[in-house]
């Protein structure tokens, strides 16, 4: 690990060499009061999942609860998320604070309907009726980069907090970033615990999204170079303590066609390699996708291909933490062996003269899926899971409003349709899920 940090860092070096100096972002620092933001986003959330088959078969931290007779999840809450942003002191040196706070509230769920992440589990066994939290975190910034300690949310392709719920997830450390030439960017951390969707926590072990438990702080360090606007390539390495080493490499390149056409590349590529204790077992995978997506006008196509490789399956810790092209809605198409195909369309109405209005069909299929020989410290063996499959096909439509007092009011309808063989992990699902958002900008 410390000789790939040395490695990470003579890169940045030798590619800062070639990149011209951006202007100090510290030297135009207003204030601390002057700079700062305050911003609200009042969240109502219904989610509806049914298992089909009465059961799950899977044993992941996405809200199932394995073994439970009733197969049937119904719940609706509403949340509060308040974000404030300082600025920076005036100086060489810049220091500022981040801050939030969330509430929620129950509106309908329990009697055996519970399971969805929307709210948290009390000691009796039932859903709490409102429940709150609220952090923050120091920031300290010299020039362009910018060091912070605390509790925020975040997201990169080998870690990352989600936001897939009622409340967000939050991650506790430190974390670096840091765009002191142009077009590279640097970006670090060390992290210890993070808040889960239905926790009100803010020391939660961290939690692989399969397996469970994992060691007990993890580090990473990445670098995104865009030499041209077309063309970008990221590169991560990622060290979870008595877990695994994990290593990224992204290209995305985009293809100009003509007016109002365009062809994007999007590579995303894997390896990974227990280390310590292994407490996600043996692990020796190297996983990747590709997706290439044709735009024209209201209209992109997008066909992706994703193979996971070896016994293990691809684990990951928080819920974002997965940039893999087939990872969707509901089936992340990540078992041990599994080669998953999928074919996307998405519409925006705005050239029909429905501005804010946005469709989006995708189709999944995964085959080949081997469970046998994954190790038993992961979350992925089942002794019976041999030539399995499964298919997925996700609906979504979005409208925001564009005007008015009800300006930037989003709605949001998301359905999806799984099924899969007998002893495939993920089960037979129909799932509902309806939101709305309005945000509002207080400072």
């Amino acid at each position: 690990m410390h000789r790939f940090k040395l490695s990470v860092f003579s890169l940045a070096v030798a590619a800062a060499i070639s990149q011209s100096a951006l202007a100090s972002q510290q030297s135009e620092a207003q204030g601390f009061i002057e700079d700062s933001s305050l911003n609200l986003l009042n969240r109502a959330f219904y989610f509806n999942r049914d298992f089909r088959n009465g059961g799950f078969n899977g044993a992941g931290t996405n809200g199932n609860k394995p073994g439970q007779e009733n197969g049937y999840r119904e719940e609706a809450a509403y949340g509060v998320m308040g974000f404030y942003e300082s600025g920076f002191t005036q100086g060489t040196f810049g220091i500022g604070v981040d801050a939030y706070g969330f509430l929620g509230i129950r509106l309908d769920g329990g009697g055996g309907r519970t399971g969805t992440l929307l709210a948290p589990i009390g000691g009796d066994g039932k859903p709490e009726k409102d429940w709150g939290e609220a952090g923050g975190a120091v920031k300290l910034r010299w020039s362009n980069t910018v060091l912070k300690y605390g509790e925020q949310q975040f997201g990169n392709p080998v870690v990352g907090t989600g936001d897939a719920r009622l409340l967000p997830e939050t991650a506790t450390g430190f974390f670096l970033s840091s765009e002191e030439f142009e077009g590279l960017a640097l970006d670090a951390g060390h992290i210890t615990a993070m808040n889960n969707f239905n926790s009100g926590n803010s020391d939660d072990e961290l939690l692989i999204q399969y397996a469970g438990d994992v060691g007990d702080s993890m580090s990473w360090a990445g670098l995104t170079y865009t030499p041209a606007d077309s063309l970008t390539l990221s590169f991560y390495g990622s060290h979870v303590e008595d877990t695994w080493d994990r290593y990224y490499a992204n290209v995305g390149y985009t293809l100009a066609l003509g007016d109002e056409q365009s062809l994007n590349l999007d590579l995303n590529v894997y390896r990974t390699n227990d280390v310590g204790q292994s407490l996600a077992g043996d692990i020796g995978n190297t996983d990747w996708s590709l997706a290439a997506k044709y735009s024209l006008g209201a209209h992109a196509l997008t066909l992706a291909f994703q193979k996971i490789d070896d016994d293990a399956g691809f684990d990951y810790i928080g819920f974002n933490g997965i940039y893999l092209a087939n990872s969707v809605q509901y089936s992340d198409f990540n078992a041990p062996g599994e080669e998953s195909w999928q074919l996307r369309y998405d519409l925006d109405m705005a050239s029909y003269g429905a501005r804010g209005l946005t469709f989006m069909a995708r189709y999944l299929r995964g085959s080949d899926i081997d469970s046998t020989g994954a190790d038993a410290r992961g979350g992925f063996f089942d002794a019976d899971a041999n030539n399995e499959k499964h298919w997925e096909r996700d609906l979504e439509a979005k409208y925001v409003v564009q005007q008015g007092s009800a300006k930037d009011l989003a709605l949001r309808v998301r359905h999806a349709v799984h099924r899969g063989s007998s002893n495939q992990i993920d089960g037979d699902v129909d799932e509902v899920r309806f939101i709305v958002e309005y945000p509002l900008s207080i400072l």
